[in-house]
C-alpha cells in the first residue's frame, strides 16, 4: 500500500526558509563577482595581441624642434640685367618698407643703390613674408650680413682678405696672340692687358710674326683658398721680329703705369691702334679706288674691319671737337688733342657718351663699329692729322714721353727688381728647353 507523505507548514518555515536564505546570499555574491571577472577576462582577451613599450623622449628633442622653426630659410636671387633693387624685393615678396629700412644702413646703401647684374642677394623671410635677414657681397673683400633684431635691422661686415699670387707664363706665336696666350694658360684679361701695354710699340694686327715669343708675370686673386680671377700684369717681355720689348708695372702719382727698362713710360701721346685686335682692311692710300663710289679717291686713313658694336677707343687725351653725322663718314667723332693733332673716327653704329666739348682720356670708349655713311661693311675708318694735314696712322712718328729721373727712377728700379728676376728666370727656362 502506497504511503503518501505530507509536509507540514511549520516544518518548511524552520528548515526550508533557512536554506533558501543561504542560497539567496550565495546568488547575490556570485552575481557580484562574475561580472567583474568576466570584464577582466574580456579585457585580457582584447589586449592579448598588443605590446606596450615605454619611450623616453631625448631632452633636446623638443627644444631642437622649436628652434628649427626659427632657423633661417635662405632664398638666393641672382640680379638680372636691367633689374632694379625694388624689382628684386618685389620678386621675393618683401615689402618696400623693409627695403627702405635696409637701405638706411651704410654698407647696404653703398652696395645696393646701384646693384649690378649677376650679383647674388640671399634673403631670409619669415612665414608672414617679412624680411628677417639679408646677405650679399659688398665687394671682393667684404660680405655684409643684415639681421632683424628687436624690430630693427642691424648690419655686420665680414672682412675677407684677398691674396695676390704671382704667376708666370710664356708662349710662342704660331697663329695669333690670343691662341698663344690661351695655350700658355692665360685668360682674356691678362692677354688684353699685355697687348695694351705693348700697343704703343707693336701693332698686333700687322707686326706679329710666327716665332715671336713672350714671357709674362701676372697676378691671380684668391680668397679663402679659392681662385677668384686673374689680376694685373706685373711685368712682361715680348720678342717681335727679333726686337725685345719690356713692360714693367710701377705706381706713379697713385696710378699704375708701364715703363720700359730705362724707366720711360710705354704710354705714348697716341695709341697706334684705337681698336683691339681688328683686321686692317684698307691702308692709307692717296690713289685708292673707293669701294662704294667706284672712283679713284684718296684714302686718307686706315680702315679696321670688325664686328658691329666693337668698342672704339680715343687714341689720345683730348677734347671732342665734333660728334654727329658727317656726310659719307656717317656717325663720326673728331678729337682735338692740342698742339695741332686731331684724330677722326667714322662709320660708327652709335656714339659713346661724349658730346662736343667733353674731355676724353686715352683708351676711353668713344663709340662702336658700324657701317653708317658710305661703307661697304662694318669697320672703323681712322684718320690722323697734324695741323690739318693727313698722316699715315701706321707710320707717323709718335713723340716719346720723358723718362723717370732721380728718386722716382731709384724707386722704380727697386720696385721692379723682383719682377725682372722672374722674367729672367722664365727666359732661362725657355732657353734651356730649346
Amino acid at each position: 500500500m502506497q504511503q503518501r507523505h505530507h509536509f507540514s507548514p511549520s516544518r518548511w518555515s524552520r528548515e526550508h526558509w533557512v536554506l533558501a536564505s543561504v542560497y539567496a546570499a550565495l546568488a547575490i555574491l556570485v552575481a557580484t563577482i562574475i561580472p567583474g571577472f568576466a570584464a577582466a577576462m574580456r579585457g585580457q582577451d582584447e589586449n592579448a595581441h598588443l605590446t606596450t613599450i615605454d619611450l623616453v623622449l631625448p631632452p633636446s628633442a623638443l627644444p631642437a624642434a622649436a628652434a628649427s622653426l626659427a632657423e633661417p630659410a635662405w632664398q638666393v636671387v641672382t640680379v638680372r640685367s636691367g633689374q632694379t633693387l625694388g624689382a628684386v624685393f618685389e620678386q621675393v615678396g618683401v615689402p618696400a618698407g623693409d627695403m627702405l629700412a635696409v637701405l638706411e644702413l651704410p654698407s647696404a646703401d653703398k652696395a645696393l643703390s646701384r646693384v649690378r647684374a649677376g650679383a647674388e642677394l640671399s634673403f631670409d623671410i619669415n612665414e608672414q613674408g617679412r624680411l628677417r635677414g639679408l646677405s650679399f657681397e659688398r665687394d671682393e673683400a667684404a660680405r655684409v650680413e643684415i639681421r632683424l633684431e628687436e624690430g630693427k635691422f642691424v648690419e655686420n661686415v665680414i672682412e675677407r682678405p684677398l691674396e695676390r699670387r704671382l704667376m708666370i707664363a710664356s708662349g710662342e706665336i704660331d697663329s695669333s696672340l690670343y691662341a698663344a696666350g690661351e695655350k700658355a694658360g692665360l685668360g682674356p684679361a691678362v692677354i688684353n692687358q699685355m697687348a695694351n701695354a705693348f700697343s704703343y710699340d707693336i701693332d698686333f694686327t700687322q707686326d706679329l710674326r710666327v716665332g715671336d715669343s713672350f714671357q709674362v708675370v701676372y697676378e691671380e686673386v684668391w680668397r679663402d683658398g679659392e681662385r677668384l680671377r686673374s689680376g694685373g700684369v706685373v711685368a712682361a717681355s715680348f720678342n717681335n721680329r727679333g726686337k725685345e720689348f719690356t713692360a714693367l708695372r710701377f705706381e706713379r702719382n697713385g696710378k699704375m703705369e708701364y715703363f720700359d727698362l730705362t724707366g720711360r713710360p710705354l704710354k705714348k701721346g697716341f695709341m697706334r691702334m684705337p681698336i683691339e685686335f681688328a683686321r686692317i682692311s684698307s691702308r692709307f692710300n692717296p690713289r685708292r679706288k673707293h669701294p662704294v663710289l667706284g672712283t679713284v679717291r684718296a684714302h686718307k686713313g686706315v680702315d679696321y674691319a670688325a664686328s658691329t658694336g666693337t668698342p672704339i677707343m680715343a687714341a689720345g687725351d683730348g677734347r671732342v671737337a665734333f660728334a654727329g653725322w658727317q656726310n659719307g663718314y656717317g656717325r663720326t667723332i673728331i678729337i682735338d688733342h692740342g698742339r695741332g693733332y686731331t684724330t677722326l673716327y667714322a662709320h660708327m653704329s652709335r656714339l659713346g657718351n661724349y658730346k662736343v666739348g667733353s674731355r676724353v682720356q686715352q683708351g676711353s670708349t668713344i663709340g662702336y663699329v658700324g657701317a653708317t655713311g658710305l661703307a661697304s661693311g662694318p669697320h672703323l675708318h681712322y684718320e690722323f692729322r697734324v695741323n690739318g694735314a693727313h698722316r699715315d696712322p701706321l707710320t707717323v712718328t709718335m713723340p716719346k714721353p720723358d723718362p723717370l729721373v732721380g728718386a722716382e727712377l731709384a724707386a722704380f728700379r727697386a720696385a721692379t727688381a723682383p719682377a725682372m728676376a722672374q722674367l729672367k728666370r722664365i727666359e732661362g727656362v725657355r732657353l734651356a728647353a730649346r
